[in-house]
């Protein structure tokens, strides 16, 4: 699992337009919030996002972009944004790599059955590219508030 004072692992991946996004686009520029989530517009997924998006001027404020994270295709991020007119990057990470790179494809146990899937995890890397936090298992209300106050001690 990563740590703070550690590189970030390097990505690169599509976003919602089918765009490609890397870690380097925003190296000396901006912070990153990488958040990983399991699926589009189920409603844990949806409340983070709605979170991190009505703060997304405060993030702005302080030279910072939010990115989520998940397996879903760029046209479902696209359908989840437009849904609820959310102002986040959604990045398609239907390969796996991402979320292998990060380590939150995991076991879950859901009703006693177990199975592989993203576990809820946020990181803030630093515009140098370091992870500055690394937290895991994560719930979702509130913890875009809780992200901002992070950033805000950096």
């Amino acid at each position: 699992m990563l740590q703070a004072h550690q590189a970030a692992p390097d990505f690169r991946s599509v976003n919602e337009n089918n765009e490609s996004v890397s870690l380097a686009d925003f190296k000396n520029k901006k912070n990153v919030v990488l958040y990983f989530y399991p699926k589009d517009d189920t409603p844990g997924c949806t409340i983070e996002a709605n979170q991190f998006t009505a703060l997304a001027n405060d993030f702005d404020a302080l030279d910072t972009v939010v990115i989520g994270v998940s397996k879903d295709n760029c046209s479902s991020h696209q359908a989840f944004i437009e849904k609820f007119n959310l102002k986040v990057i959604l990045l398609a990470d239907t390969s796996g790599e991402l979320t292998e790179a990060y380590d939150v494809w995991q076991e879950k146990e859901k009703n006693g059955v177990k199975k592989m899937g993203i576990v809820r995890s946020t990181f803030i890397i630093d515009k140098q590219g370091m992870v500055m936090h690394a937290e895991y298992g994560v719930t979702a209300e509130g913890h875009a508030q809780a992200i901002l106050d992070k950033i805000k001690q950096l």
